[in-house]
């Protein structure tokens, strides 16, 4: 793993993704022994939106090297039910990669508990969603994890609408035209008779 590669303008997808946790702890070790500041959040990153780019940008501004923790599909689904994620976590990841703010990615799995990245990264700063069930201040105190943060910030929403929100109305739209077309072939075969 070169820490180059990282640092580097343009998205590497094989130098920024790194699943493995001891060589995840090992990199931003040496990113913080180089004076640079380690932003940590965690999330799904569903259907990416305008939203996500937003949060991303705002929790980079945070720091230097902005490192994300994404769902697998196993802990999204655990988490979110058994039609969640609608992207498999390979196109989430490569999806990341391309944007700018982001910097490491590594996946969070079911075998781990929930703080075990962030006690993992000692982050400079903890980035949270005010929307996120699983960091509210009161978890992250309850769990004790200011211990492993310099900082705990919590950004609102960055967009009008959720991902959650989004499929729900396609699944309401698709709802509405299934039930247009039932009518019509009631109309056209039975009616019609």
């Amino acid at each position: 793993m070169a820490i180059k590669g990282i640092l580097e303008p343009h998205p590497n997808f094989e130098d920024r993704f790194i699943p493995d946790y001891g060589v995840l702890e090992q990199t931003v070790t040496d990113l913080k022994r180089m004076g640079y500041r380690i932003v940590l959040t965690q999330g799904v990153y569903d259907l990416l939106h305008i939203g996500h780019r937003l949060y991303l940008e705002k929790a980079k501004s945070f720091g230097d090297i902005l490192v994300v923790g994404v769902d697998s599909d196993e802990l999204t689904r655990a988490r979110k039910g058994p039609q969640r994620p609608v992207v498999p976590q390979n196109e989430r990841l490569q999806m990341l990669v391309g944007l700018r703010a982001v910097d490491i990615m590594t996946l969070r799995t079911p075998e781990y508990e929930l703080p075990h990245l962030i006690k993992i990264i000692q982050p400079d700063t903890l980035v949270m969603s005010e929307t996120t069930a699983d960091f509210t201040p009161e978890v992250v105190n309850s769990l004790g994890l200011r211990h492993y943060c310099g900082e705990v910030v919590t950004l609102p929403p960055q967009a009008t609408i959720s991902t959650t929100a989004r499929i729900r109305n396609v699944a309401v739209g698709g709802a509405h035209q299934l039930a247009a077309r039932i009518e019509q072939v009631i109309k056209e075969h039975l009616i019609g008779q």
